[in-house]
Parts: C-alpha cells; structure tokens; sequence
C-alpha cells in the first residue's frame, strides 16, 4: 500500500503536476461530452452503453440548472396573444359534471368555439374508446328491461358522432400520446397529414414509439389533423419535440399542426443532414431545433401579461359569457387545468402549470418568434474551449505557482484571480448569448472543469512546495551544520546536543496520568549526558537517561546517536526494555570507532497500572520517592542489568520489574550530581543526595523535585567550575485517570 501511495505520489507530481492535470482535463472532456447522451433522442443515443449515461448525470445536471438560471433571468416576453386556452376546470367540472364529459357535450365545446373563427383548435386530449355514455350505449346495456326507451334512444344521435360532426366543421387538430409498449387501445400506426423530409433520413435522431394511443378512427377522419402530445419524460419540462415517429412515420407535434391547419393545409417540411435534425418548417415560419427534432422551450411566467381572456373556462365558454375578441382568429387549446385532474408539469422558471400550459408556451414561443437554440457545434466549441484553456493553464499555472514565468515574477495569489477572471467571463457569455441570440451556451460545467483542474494544479504545487520545503529544511540544517563547524566544534555541538532533547513542559499536553521534569547541563559546551522519553502507544511511557564516556564533541555526538536509537529500537521492537538497550547496545558496538562507552538507565511504565520495567546498564540506581513520604534507591541485584554499552558487543541486559503506587516518583541522576566538587575538591556524594532527597519526600510535584535538587548542588558547588555534566530526570506516576 505504501508503494503504491508513493508511486501516486510521484505520478501526481510528475512534470510538476501537469501529467495528472492532463489526465483530469481529458476524462472531465469525456464526462462533458457524454452529457450531451442525456438530452440527445434518438436510436444512435438509445444505442449507447448504460454507463455513459451514468457517468453523464452529473454534468447534465449542472448544464441543465445552468440553463433554467438562463430562463429565469431573461424569461420571455408575451408579445401580441394570439394562443388562447380553454381549461376544463374545477369550475367546468362543477357546472357540467365528472370528467370525461359525454362527447356530445365536448362537442358543444368545440362548436361554441368555432362559432368565433379560430385559426386552429388543439384538443390535448385524446379519445381511443367509444363514448359510453352515447345513446346506443346505453340502450344496449339496457337490454330488454325497458325495449321502448331503448328503441327512442337507438333513434338519436350517437355522442361519437355528434363529435365527430363538430370536427369536421372546425379547423380542429387532435392529439395521440406515443407508447414505447402495447396495450389494448394503441395501435401501430395513425391518420396524420405527411411530413416532407428533405436530406438525410431523420429516422435514426427523432424519438421514435413503436405504438401510439390515438382517438376513435372516425374521429381521426374527422379532424383537420392529428399529431402527438408527448413531451419530455423529465420532472422538469425543458424541451419538447416538433416532430417525432410512430413506427417509421413522421408525426408532427399539436404546436406544429395547429399552425399547418391555421396556415391553410400546406406540408410540414423537416431538413436533415448527417448531424440530424437541422429545422422543421411549416408556411412561412421555419424553427432551428436540436438534432433530434426537438427545441428548448422559452417559458414566460404562466401570469406574464395574460389578459382576461387568454384563459378561458369551458364554463364560461358554454354558457355564452366570452366576448368574440377573446377566440377570433386565434390559436385555441382545449386542455385539464383542474387542479385535481393530475396533468400538471414543472417549467424551468420553477412554476408548476397545467400540462396544456406548456403546448400554449410553444405556441407562443413559434409566433413570438423566440426560440432556443443550442446549434450542434455549440457542444465542439465548449469542448475546444475547455481543452484550449485547460492547455494554457497546464502549462502556465505550475510555473506562476512557483513564483515565476519567464523572466518575470509572478504572485501566486494571481493565478486565482486569472482563473476566476475566465470562470466569470465564460458565465457571462452564456447569459449575453442567450439574452441576444436564444442560444444555450453552457459556461457552467466549463468553469467546474476549470475550477478541478486548477485544485489538482495548486495540490501538485503543494505538494512539490512541500518537498521542496524538505529538501530546503535539509539543505538548511546541513548549512547550519556547517557554520557551526567553521563557527566553533564545541558550539555547533551544543545546540544539536541541546536542541536534540525533549522539553518537558510541552511533551504531554493535557496527561493526567504522569507527570516528568528534566534537566541537563554540560560542563562546557557540549557534554556526554543525555535523557529522553515518548510514548511508545497509549499507555507505555519510555523514559532514559545516561552518560557516556569522556566530554567535547565526539562525547555529545555518541550521545546524540545512543539517544535516537534507543528511540528508535524502543518504537519499533516488541520485547521490552532488555531488548531496546541489547539491540542499541549491539549498533553502538560496530561502529564505536572511538571506543567510547554509555551508561544508561531505561524504563518501560505502564501509566494506566504503575507497571515498571527497568534496565539498568552500569548507571547509578533510580532514587523512589514514594507517595507515604518514604525513599529508597533500587540497587537490589536484580535491578543490575548489565554493564554500560559498548563495554561487551553481544549482552542480554536483565530487566527488573517492579510495581509503582499512585504518587510515587522515581528520581534518575548522573554523575555530574554526586560528583559535583565544590571549590576544596570535595564531593556532593550520594549520601548528601539522600538527605535532598528525604526533604523532599512529600513534594507536590516533579518540577519542585528537580529544582530543589539542582538548588542543593549549586548551593553546595558555589562558585567552582563544573567538574563534569549533570542531569536529572524526575518521573512521577499520579496513578490512572478516569479521564484518560
């Protein structure tokens, strides 16, 4: 695992970052290229692996929420009615009755309208059984129970065909839902008028449904024409087609047909070419659509300028209470609105309308002459420019990250505002083309791109700065090094000495099971003596000091080096503290090239049960200032674990265990404190160590032990010179906290 991080490591920051850049930039073209799969119709879209369409949601996704901001910004502009709609609506149905009405009673509808001299009537509603309620129909389920009545009923009209009649005599456009499946009532094919083609065949880009729900034949003959109702299958309605297929037939939409029949009968003309769809014409009026035969809607707010008569209830229609402005020369709609008859829809300005709405939104939308557009090259220029200017930023950002370009310097912080500048350049693009032009530019999923490929370049950046920061800190430290050689052996050698070990104060931040204190002082510069604890894990606490033979630099870099590897052995070995100081003892031994030797004391405490173990290598017993006040020096024969380092290559060091009580505290020195002289050469010793000690039996803390030590000595030393390097290691066990 850790190969393969390295290797990512190194693949990320491979010509400084730009190889995975590159790799970002091209799979983020892919994902925008197959995002085009989810709004593309089509058998060659159909054809495409599943996958494709998986990995396009998310870009689609943002296009599409890019889009409807478009809309909401510019919605458009209702400019002169001429769609009317008359809704069968909750008024409607309270006066007349449960939907669906008798036909006789849409017939009605539809002659009341006519009445008025519309140019078309659309009915987006579609009737493929016979009207139950007609009189036949009911003498038939009458049977015999009453043959008078049902012989009077067999003698009028049938609902059907009074539908029928009101058909012909209006300029009316029915409407048929496509099915992908067959089910009693669809068919394979329905009576429409022919839609030319010109060019290449549109087949293959148009959606296309097998079977199709349409109204009774006779009324189908009946009617000025028919086309299909079927809109996007999307919870929010964006697009709609104006030509699609039943079987291997051109059907147009309602939209389409109504001004074919409002214009005076002429052919709907489609162009194709090898990219699809290119544009359906009908009279004077031709409409750029997507390759697939399908246009964005332009949704204008439903309650934009609509005057009193744009929306019309059948009720108020039959009952004679419209004026004759209101439907004269109009495109009319008859469609559900009631609330309760379930054809709402959701537009891309976040309104939820009648599903009639949306076909009037078309209409309105061909007349007004505001069509959206997104032309079949817009997808290869958002390509071009996500690729060109995520080239330029491959090759550029990496070098402005490191402070150069050129000759010239260059702030980072730059590159941020440079990449934002484009971000914010490419939105508004999109938002000028579509106030201007109706075209559908997607900055959006362009400036994410941007966005991604500019974090993998700054991560690189990071990281390479990182390194850098390494090998510069190393370079550094070696120059230092080397200053402090050329400055002086004996001060160089003090601060690495010093600088090597640890600081109590700061060690163990909020622990509250121990407590340690520390100090050490070379008698000139640089000395032999040395201490260090860590925590091996969470609950054992390695702690040691010693001292090693003779003083200067190469006594300081012995014990530099003794000190890190009995860290180390006591980090990564399992055996305890005989095998970290044989181990160290064994490393010290092949390479002691000035055969010097260490003494060393190292312990293992368990700081959640007081469990201690103890290796003693030819150093001065640990003192044991218990918690009850009493003192005593572990010098048993047990705790003589071997001779100092260096001294035999090969020892097995013995451990002595031994059990620790809450608040006890062990005190380590080194010879620099029983060997301290004053001026008339005579020792500290260890018995005057005992008696500092005693008084100090019941002291709070591990800080107060040290200090008071080290007052003892100096007091003791006064004013001679240091005779030999001292330090202390005070560790005190304050027994395991709830807390930890």
């Amino acid at each position: 695992m850790n190969q393969l991080i390295a290797l990512f490591g190194r693949a990320f920051l491979y010509q400084r970052g730009r190889v995975a850049a590159s790799a970002f930039l091209l799979f983020f073209a892919a994902l925008v290229g197959f995002a085009e799969t989810i709004t593309e119709a089509g058998q060659a879209n159909s054809a495409r692996p599943e996958w494709t369409r998986v990995l396009a949601v998310p870009a689609a996704s943002v296009r599409q929420l890019l889009f409807d901001a478009y809309q909401r910004a510019f919605p458009r502009v209702r400019q002169e009615q001429k769609v009317a709609i008359v809704g069968i609506d909750e008024k409607s149905l309270k006066a007349v009755g449960q939907w669906p009405w008798p036909r006789n009673k849409l017939a009605e509808l539809i002659d009341a309208i006519t009445v008025f001299g519309p140019k078309a009537i659309g009915l987006d509603i579609f009737m493929p059984e016979a009207d139950q309620t007609s009189p036949e129909r009911v003498a038939t389920n009458l049977g015999s129970a009453a043959p008078e009545l049902g012989a009077a009923l067999r003698m009028l009209p049938g609902h059907d065909a009074r539908l029928a009649r009101a058909l012909a005599q209006s300029p009316s456009v029915l409407g048929a839902a496509g099915f992908g499946f067959e089910t009693l009532i669809t068919s394979a094919g329905m009576r429409t008028w022919p839609v030319l083609a010109q060019g290449a065949d549109p087949l293959p880009f148009v959606r296309r449904f097998p079977f199709v729900r349409a109204s009774l034949p006779e009324l189908q003959a009946a009617a000025q024409g028919q086309a299909l109702l079927s809109i996007e299958e999307t919870a929010v309605v964006r697009r709609i087609p104006l030509v699609a297929a039943v079987g291997d037939l051109l059907v147009p939409s309602l939209a389409m047909e109504m001004l074919r029949v409002a214009s005076g009968g002429g052919a709907i003309e489609l162009a194709a070419d090898r990219h699809g769809v290119r544009s359906v014409s009908v009279a004077d009026l031709t409409v750029e659509t997507q390759s697939g035969g399908d246009v964005w809607l332009h949704f204008a707010p439903e309650q934009q300028g609509i005057a009193a008569h744009r929306n019309i209830s059948a009720a108020t229609l039959l009952s004679g209470k419209v004026a004759g402005e209101a439907l004269t020369g109009k495109l009319v709609l008859i469609g559900l609105t009631g609330s309760g008859l379930n054809d709402r829809r959701v537009t891309s300005l976040g309104e939820s309308v009648a599903g009639i709405e949306i076909q009037a939104q078309l209409l309105e939308s061909l007349l007004d002459g505001r069509f959206l557009l997104r032309p079949w090259w817009m997808k290869w220029l958002e390509l071009g420019l996500l690729l060109g200017i995520g080239a330029l930023m491959v090759w550029r950002v990496p070098n402005a990250l490191r402070g150069q370009s050129g000759a010239q310097s260059q702030r980072p912080p730059r590159v941020g505002w440079w990449v934002i500048a484009v971000v914010v350049s490419v939105i508004a693009t999109g938002f000028a083309l579509f106030y201007s032009t109706g075209w559908l530019f997607d900055g959006a999923t362009m400036s994410i791109g941007f966005a991604g490929l500019l974090a993998s370049l700054v991560s690189s950046s990071t990281l390479e700065t990182e390194n850098d920061n390494r090998r510069l800190a190393l370079e550094k430290q070696e120059l230092r090094e080397q200053a402090a050689r050329l400055a002086g052996e004996m001060e160089a050698a003090r601060r690495i000495q010093l600088g090597s070990l640890p600081d109590a104060s700061r060690a163990f931040p909020g622990e509250r099971r121990f407590a340690i204190d520390a100090l050490i002082e070379p008698a000139r510069e640089v000395g032999g003596d040395l201490y260090d604890f860590f925590m091996i894990d969470q609950r054992r606490l390695c702690f040691l000091i010693g001292d090693v033979s003779g003083k200067g630099v190469p006594a300081s870099l012995f014990m530099a080096v003794a000190k890190a590897l009995s860290r180390s052995f006591a980090t990564r070995l399992a055996g305890g503290p005989a095998e970290i100081v044989s181990a160290a003892n064994l490393d010290l031994s092949r390479e002691n090239v000035e055969t010097l030797f260490v003494t060393m004391l190292l312990g293992v405490l368990d700081v959640d049960t007081g469990a201690l173990e103890l290796v003693n290598a030819g150093h001065e017993g640990p003192w044991c200032l218990g918690a009850d006040g009493s003192l005593r020096q572990i010098v048993t024969e047990a705790a003589q674990g071997g001779p100092p380092l260096c001294v035999v290559d090969d020892f097995s060091y013995q451990v002595h265990r031994l059990q620790l009580a809450p608040g006890d505290r062990l005190c380590m020195v080194t010879d620099g404190i029983t060997e301290a002289m004053d001026r008339t050469g005579q020792l500290f010793g260890a018995s005057r160590l005992r008696e500092a000690l005693a008084t100090l039996a019941l002291a709070p803390s591990a800080t107060e032990i040290r200090a008071q030590v080290r007052r003892d000595v100096g007091l003791f030393v006064g004013h001679a010179e240091p005779s030999d390097d001292l330090a202390i290691l005070i560790v005190h066990w304050k027994g395991s906290s709830p807390s930890a």
